[in-house]
């Protein structure tokens, strides 16, 4: 380690230290506030990199343990989450599109019709999620295994690689990819795991959230804010590579060397198929997400699609697969011990002796918390199951009409997911391809967060008076 690791490290490891030894608040226990300190060093950790993200994430684990703040079996549940285990398989799917030379032919296709500059790019990347926002509920399936393959792919073809030429265009379209796919979630009752869930949640309270009602509501902030995202990141965070006159002939040039589709093309596209299918059909059937990806990986081993070696070369694939379960476990795992509870409750009596007028001020600084609090969690769905209904209830205490408190916080539960890169499914998903660096990540989630808010809270709120939402 040089000197400036071992100086970061430290560093790190004293903020996490100050934290175990400062006062623990009434109502936490000292097992909670001890996992915090652990978790917030291993967060800085990551985030400082005095080591690479994977052995941070296992100097964190090996704390958990060896303080005996968590049980063994206790500290590695996270390797049981399917979540981390869909993101590891969307990796190595993802290779085989890579290998069989179908995520180029996707590619040049693309380029083809909307390669002339990078944002044409990137606005094919947001509306093929939109596409399949209505039909793929697993966002870590749509994005991870669906959208990233053609992303790398595209990269590629312009020279794009994570090491060399990282911000010509792979850098902008990853963050593309990813902040598009936290809008479409927000946009169908059907696009992502926990929204059914909310939509149960707020039932039982009397409010009834149908599809067409989702959907009518979040249309248009969810349009506008998708044709603004990829504008918006090309002037904050522009491609070196900006016009591509002369893409669409390359693609052609490309595309006819190719050839016909081989046989392997031919297995990867009946496996994309049936993923597609097996994800859509998965709720009804019974069959999660996760699993259906284990079926498709499965198929193109036997097929020699992909080979062992394949898999054991996916290094990106391995490396998150340890830190996004560690980091799962630890935030599960705050949860299970009270902390998040707590920290509802703290707010809530703390929002409440503001003693506000009127429900509209108090609502926004609610939902704000709501959404900022994400941080500390490596799911979406989590942080609904913990938060969502205290914060409902509270809303509706304020007098915010129920529709609107459901569906704000409903939007909010989507949309916080580009935070952070390990905030939802395809978050480590999209990093792990390494065209963003950290700090990059963590200033664009929040820069980008802003933007969603306002679209969100101000043409939103105009669009819900009009259909008389409120």
């Amino acid at each position: 380690m040089s000197k400036k690791s071992i100086f970061s490290f430290f560093i790190c490891f004293f903020i996490g230290l100050a934290i175990w030894f400062s006062p623990i608040p009434e109502g936490v226990t000292k097992q909670a506030w001890h996992l915090l300190s652990i978790f917030i060093f291993t967060i800085l950790g990551i985030i400082a990199k005095p080591l690479p993200m994977g052995a941070m994430a296992l100097v964190g684990l090996m704390l958990t343990v060896l303080t005996k703040t968590l049980t063994f079996p206790e500290a590695f549940s996270g390797f049981q989450n399917d979540v981390v285990w869909l993101v590891a398989f969307a990796f190595f799917i993802s290779r085989g599109i890579i290998h069989t030379g179908l995520g180029a032919r996707v590619a040049y296709h693309l380029m083809s019709l909307l390669g002339r500059n990078s944002i044409g790019l990137g606005y094919g990347l947001a509306m093929t999620d939109l596409l399949l926002a209505p039909m793929i509920p697993s966002i870590t399936a749509r994005a991870g295994g669906v959208i990233f393959p053609i992303l790398k792919s595209v990269s590629k073809a312009f020279d794009s690689e994570p090491n060399s030429g990282r911000k010509k265009i792979g850098a902008y379209l990853t963050q593309t990819a990813f902040q598009s796919t936290c809008i479409t979630s927000a946009m169908f009752l059907t696009a992502m795991a926990g929204n059914p869930f909310i939509a149960e949640i707020v039932a039982r309270n009397g409010v009834a959230i149908t599809w067409g009602k989702w959907a009518l509501a979040a249309i248009v902030p969810g349009i506008l804010n998708l044709l603004v995202l990829p504008y918006f990141l090309y002037k904050i965070y522009p491609p070196e590579i900006k016009g591509t006159p002369d893409a669409p002939k390359i693609a052609h040039k490309h595309l006819a060397e190719m050839g016909k589709l081989c046989a392997k093309e031919w297995i990867m596209i009946g496996v994309f198929v049936l993923l597609i299918t097996l994800w859509i059909l998965g709720p009804s059937i019974g069959l999660n997400a996760a699993t259906a990806a284990l079926f498709g990986l499965v198929i193109l081993l036997l097929t020699k699609v992909l080979s062992w070696s394949d898999i054991l070369k996916e290094d990106g694939g391995w490396d998150t697969l340890i830190w996004f379960s560690t980091l799962v476990m630890m935030a599960s795992a705050l949860s299970k011990l009270g902390l998040v509870q707590w920290f509802s409750t703290w707010t809530i009596s703390h929002v409440q002796q503001l003693n506000l007028t009127g429900w509209g001020l108090g609502f926004v600084l609610l939902a704000l918390i709501y959404f900022y609090a994400h941080y500390f969690f490596a799911s979406n769905v989590a942080q609904i199951g913990a938060m969502y209904p205290p914060f409902f209830l509270l809303a509706l205490s304020f007098g915010t009409p129920p529709l609107i408190a459901a569906l704000v916080l409903a939007f909010f539960s989507n949309l916080f997911g580009g935070l952070t890169h390990y905030g939802c499914g395809p978050a480590p998903v999209l990093f792990g391809a390494g065209y963003v660096k950290i700090t990059e990540w963590w200033r664009l989630g929040f820069i980008v967060s802003v933007l969603n808010i306002l679209i969100w809270l101000s043409v939103g709120a105009l669009w819900w008076k009009l259909i008389g939402l409120y």
